[in-house]
């Protein structure tokens, strides 16, 4: 624990010096430093991204649906942000910027069902603890094989959360240029249909890693590509109500 913690402290102290023009003896930190100072990178924003691997060298769990959002803000939607501005978004253009965040969010709520098991083995859980006890579990009890159908049971819930933030990334992906909509929509189709075969594939979902094999997405590049050109993304099913403030900060990261 104390050695994960001295490397989350390693990186902000090379991240702050990096946004500084200081050297700091490795090429990468170096190199994001160039990139920061192009694009207009806050620190703050590279903070918010280090605040993910704080939480995981903790082995932090989320004990409400907007703790595990916040988790996803941290770990993705943050990234998505940074992306965004690399992107040329312009910092304030808040609009975009959130439908950047919520690909995130969508990504990681992805990576979460498929990553379950895995998850708990390595003594780590992404689900709200309120979720397991609605259940009637402790943490880890899960995902043992006796409980895996009732856990397929909790994906409706997650994916349905994925899939309202997925369909509200698309309405920003229709403000980047072409390629760069292309790109983001191909990743949204690729990350939700990892998301929705492990809805459909039930109890067995966790038996073997659910992937999208290569033919798979070939197919959602192509399809990606048609919206792109099309760019008339379709209204979420609900309003948006929300924005990336909703989502952080966790209190002391």
């Amino acid at each position: 624990m104390k050695d994960a913690e001295d490397r989350v402290q390693a990186l902000r102290v090379l991240t702050k010096r990096a946004f500084e023009e200081q050297p700091t003896a490795d090429a990468a930190f170096d190199a994001f430093g160039l990139v920061a100072d192009e694009c207009g990178l806050t620190l703050a924003e590279a903070n918010d991204v280090i605040a993910g691997f704080a939480l995981d060298a903790t082995r932090w769990t989320p004990n409400t649906e907007a703790d595990m959002l916040r988790y996803c803000y941290h770990v993705a939607g943050a990234v998505g942000i940074m992306m965004a501005r690399i992107m040329g978004v312009h910092p304030d253009d808040g609009e975009t910027l959130d439908r950047a965040c919520d690909l995130g969010l969508a990504f990681q709520m992805a990576n979460i069902a498929r990553d379950i098991v895995e998850d708990a083995e390595a003594d780590r859980c992404y689900l709200p603890q309120k979720w397991l006890e609605e259940m009637g579990w402790q943490q880890g009890e899960h995902a043992l094989p006796e409980n895996r159908f009732r856990l397929a049971s909790l994906m409706p819930r997650l994916i349905a959360l994925m899939e309202k933030h997925e369909a509200a990334a698309k309405l920003g992906a229709g403000k980047l240029r072409f390629r760069q909509r292309w790109a983001v929509l191909s990743a949204a189709r690729i990350y939700g249909a990892i998301g929705r075969k492990v809805l459909n594939r039930g109890q067995l979902a966790w038996d073997t890693r659910t992937r999208v094999s290569a033919p798979e997405k070939m197919w959602h590049m192509v399809a990606a590509f048609f919206e792109a050109v099309h760019n008339r993304p379709p209204p979420p099913a609900e309003p948006i109500t929300w924005s990336r403030h909703d989502f952080k900060p966790l209190a002391g990261w």
